[in-house]
C-alpha cells in the first residue's frame, strides 16, 4: 500500500494538515463516525472545547488501536466545532496527541451553531492501514 501526502506547489503549506492524501493500492480503510468528548460511560468530559477535543481524539485513537492502527494512519479528519469557542483549544488538543514526525492528514473544519446538548466538538476520521 502506498499513501502519499501531497502539498502541490502553489498551495499553502501547513504543519497541521496536508492539502490531499492519495492512497494508491488496495488497503484496509477505517471510517470512524463522529466522536465527541465523552468517556466510556458516555458522560461529557468537560466544559471546554480543549477537554472535549482531546478526549474525542483519544476516542479515535482507541478505535484505531482496536484495528491494529494508530493516529498516524489517519488520512482525513472532519471537525465540527461550536462557533464562539476558541478553535485554538482544538488545535492545542491535536498537538498533544499527534506525533509531529508523522505527515498530517487532510482536514476539513466547520464552525456550527450547535451540536447535541453539551457537545462542543465532533470529529470523524478516515484511516488507511
Amino acid at each position: 500500500m502506498a499513501v502519499r501526502h501531497i502539498n502541490p506547489e502553489g498551495l499553502h503549506r501547513s504543519p497541521a494538515f496536508s492539502q490531499a492524501v492519495v492512497v494508491e493500492q488496495p488497503a484496509k480503510t477505517i471510517y470512524i463516525g463522529g466522536q465527541n468528548g465523552v468517556d466510556a460511560e458516555g458522560a461529557v468530559v468537560g466544559p471546554t472545547l480543549a477537554e472535549q477535543a482531546e478526549r474525542a481524539l483519544r476516542n479515535i485513537a482507541t478505535i484505531l488501536e482496536s484495528e491494529g492502527a494508530s493516529l498516524a494512519n489517519v488520512v482525513h479528519w472532519r471537525i465540527a466545532a461550536v462557533d464562539g469557542h476558541p478553535i485554538e483549544e482544538g488545535v492545542a488538543a491535536f498537538q498533544k496527541v499527534w506525533n509531529p514526525a508523522d505527515p498530517p492528514p487532510a482536514i476539513t473544519v466547520h464552525l456550527v451553531s450547535a451540536l447535541a446538548p453539551g457537545f462542543l466538538v465532533e470529529i470523524d476520521a478516515v484511516a488507511v492501514v
